[in-house]
């Protein structure tokens, strides 16, 4: 970190883009679900990052401080007054036709759990954290945590997510893993 002008160097900040950008974008889309709101909140997370002087325990207090900080600021858009009055054009386009149906499904059921679901599944089954590490990223008690993805897996709306996998649990982890990996870059192709 540069003593003098109290912001992290910008090597520290490439390092932390190329370790944490796809981290950071996916946690964007599952709470957004709009590419220029995710690259605006993108651009926020790593502007704190390079202006958050305290250093980090470890990488993985680093990643869990990227995450909660990425969580937040999704949170605070979604509270914007503005964005609530609005509708987003990306609503206003169909999807896009090169995406396999049981991928659109798939996002669909992520996209349609309510947030304090979505953050659980995300970050239990995308980035393989544990149920105790969630609960200290997203300040929750770990009981709640098991309690989250339990319900998050009973939900009405979650019937896609028993259609792809057996006795109505959620798939591997490599196997959500993929799946989700396909449908961000299937919107990634969408988008550019």
């Amino acid at each position: 970190m540069s003593g003098e002008t109290g912001m992290r160097s910008e090597e520290e900040a490439r390092r932390a883009i190329d370790l944490y950008a796809d981290t950071v974008r996916r946690i964007c889309m599952i709470h957004l679900k709009n590419y220029a709101d995710t690259e605006d909140i993108f651009q926020t997370v790593f502007l704190k990052y390079v202006l958050h002087t305290a250093p980090f325990d470890s990488p993985k207090h680093e990643k869990a401080w990227i995450i909660r900080v990425t969580i937040n600021a999704c949170r605070d858009l979604l509270r914007n007054v503005f964005r609530n009055r609005t509708v987003s054009l990306d609503q206003l386009i169909e999807k896009p036709q090169d995406m396999p149906e049981s991928c659109s499904e798939l996002l669909e059921a992520v996209l349609s759990l309510p947030a304090k679901y979505r953050d659980v599944i995300y970050l239990h089954y995308y980035e393989g954290y544990t149920a105790p590490e969630i609960s200290g990223i997203l300040k929750k008690k770990v009981n709640t945590v098991y309690t989250l993805l339990t319900r998050a897996r009973k939900l009405p709306k979650n019937d896609c997510f028993q259609a792809h996998c057996c006795s109505g649990r959620l798939p591997h982890r490599s196997a959500f893993h993929r799946r989700i990996v396909g449908i961000h870059d299937a919107y990634r192709v969408y988008q550019h």
